[in-house]
């Protein structure tokens, strides 16, 4: 593995590249600025669970450059976090580039996300207000953090209202995302999908945010904050996603395979020279 932290071309930010393909953006003047569009997608559900602001207890599958683990800490002070990360050096490389916001507890656990998962204090479970499952192995999601055995571990360490949001890419035909969000469905009482609406149709390669919850999500501002954005963005919930996903396999144990790699030039940057 090889991890860098770059300059952003565009905008005042840093990027976190491993093997050429950018993993994260984090803003040190203003952790709220969540550049990446999937992530904006993550943070407007973030915003709407407990009271504006009130700290909640999360935890999260995968490091990258901690951008969603600084975004709850200046929005919702006081919050208990712990993230899973499989490579401490990486962890370390963010620390040192990347200073985290002062005052803020975040707790790192280091090992594979799934191995780990299953070794976490008994009193977490059934607490957890949100759980992030943004595990990456280069570009692929590997295959066992896909599963129904694998969603229903973290399920149980969900409080009663508490929120899966999955970090999904996907490209023609979306074949593995429906999967996931059919998987999803076995394990959770609400189920939807945010994305891009040409992503979410199959027709390119992108990122797909799976919202999932005992209860039902808090979605009833979602539309207007997807449409809002710099990336005009779908919401499928309810009866369209029971559509979208009909006929997609239940991913086990068994039959998981890791998610698509992306096309050649997809998420790729080339190297400093």
């Amino acid at each position: 593995m090889r991890a860098e932290v770059r300059p952003d071309r565009l905008t005042s930010g840093y990027e976190l590249v491993v093997d050429g393909t950018p993993q994260s953006h984090v803003d040190l003047d203003d952790p709220t600025h969540l550049f990446f569009e999937y992530i904006a997608r993550m943070g407007h559900v973030i915003d709407e669970l407990r009271e504006p602001g009130a700290p909640i207890t999360a935890l999260h599958l995968g490091a990258g450059a901690l951008t969603i683990p600084r975004y709850i800490a200046v929005t919702r002070p006081d919050s208990r976090q712990q993230v899973i990360e499989l490579e401490p050096a990486l962890v370390e490389l963010v620390r040192e580039e990347l200073p985290l916001p002062r005052g803020a507890s975040i707790r790192v656990r280091y090992g594979d996300a799934r191995e780990v998962l299953g070794r976490l204090p008994a009193g977490l479970r059934g607490t957890v207000d949100l759980l992030v499952v943004d595990v990456f192995s280069g570009a692929r999601t590997p295959a066992h953090v896909t599963s129904v055995e694998f969603y229903t571990e973290c399920a149980a360490f969900l409080a009663p209202d508490g929120v899966l949001l999955a970090n999904i890419a996907d490209g023609q035909g979306a074949a593995f995302a429906r999967g996931q969000a059919a998987t999803l469905g076995m394990v959770f009482a609400d189920v939807a999908v945010l994305g891009e609406a040409q992503v979410i149709k199959g027709r390119r390669f992108g990122n797909f945010v799976l919202a999932a919850s005992p209860t039902e999500l808090p979605l009833d501002w979602m539309p207007r904050l997807l449409a809002g954005g710099p990336h005009p963005g779908q919401l499928v919930h309810g009866h369209p996603l029971r559509q979208w996903i009909a006929g997609a396999p239940v991913v086990t144990d068994a039959t998981a395979v890791a998610s698509p790699p992306p096309g050649r030039g997809v998420f790729q940057i080339p190297p400093k020279r």
